[in-house]
């Protein structure tokens, strides 16, 4: 059990102290990542950014992902996804309605300035936890597009099924606890609230 994000955020960077020193980038998915990757890049002695992406929600229960979108408009479709109803027409609606919420998220947080180059860098990409995996997948896709030198994923905790599927996709993926009971991402916090835009563009500012 974590205390809080920021809990979890200095645990991972203990796991990642390796990278101390070689100026990695580091990559939060928002929302609830901002302030965990703010805090690691500063560990590290790196940058810190954001890579959009976003979560094609299951028919009836907009917690659990049939796949993920990346700023590209780049699709993973999770395997499980039909067996959840989620057929071509339903994913492509969902498709639509998540880019204008990435294009929305990107005129809001980093309005006046590029995302920050990843070539030839050591890439971590950061998030919460991982469920089905499916947001990281899309993630880790659009930084492979950037040529980094080594891509990494970082979470405190993620099922097993989840680290089997972003394993193929990352260099290497550094995650604290695969509890066999998984459940949800907010079990393993004491405290897992939901972040507001207001407080992603103030942990970016003070980054």
């Amino acid at each position: 059990m974590f205390r809080d994000r920021i809990d979890a955020a200095e645990q991972l960077a203990q796991a990642l102290s390796a990278w101390r020193g070689r100026h990695p980038l580091v990559l939060a998915i928002p929302r609830g990542a901002v302030p965990m990757a703010v805090l690691i890049a500063r560990r590290l002695e790196g940058e810190v950014d954001l890579v959009l992406v976003r979560k094609l929600h299951a028919p009836g229960a907009p917690e659990f992902a049939v796949g993920a979108v990346d700023e590209s408009g780049w699709v993973y479709v999770a395997p499980h996804a039909a067996a959840m109803g989620a057929d071509a027409a339903y994913l492509e609606e969902q498709v639509e309605d998540q880019l204008q919420e990435i294009a929305r998220r990107r005129a809001l947080y980093t309005p006046k300035r590029p995302a920050i180059d990843a070539a030839g860098r050591v890439v971590i990409v950061v998030d919460d936890g991982l469920a089905t995996g499916a947001t990281m997948v899309a993630a880790l896709h659009a930084m492979r597009q950037r040529a980094p030198a080594r891509l990494v994923c970082a979470v405190p905790v993620a099922s097993r099924e989840a680290v089997e599927v972003v394993r193929s996709h990352a260099d290497e993926v550094v995650c604290l606890q695969v509890p066999e009971d998984f459940g949800a991402v907010g079990r393993f916090y004491a405290a897992f609230p939901q972040l507001e835009d207001e407080e992603v563009i103030a942990a970016l500012r003070d980054a």
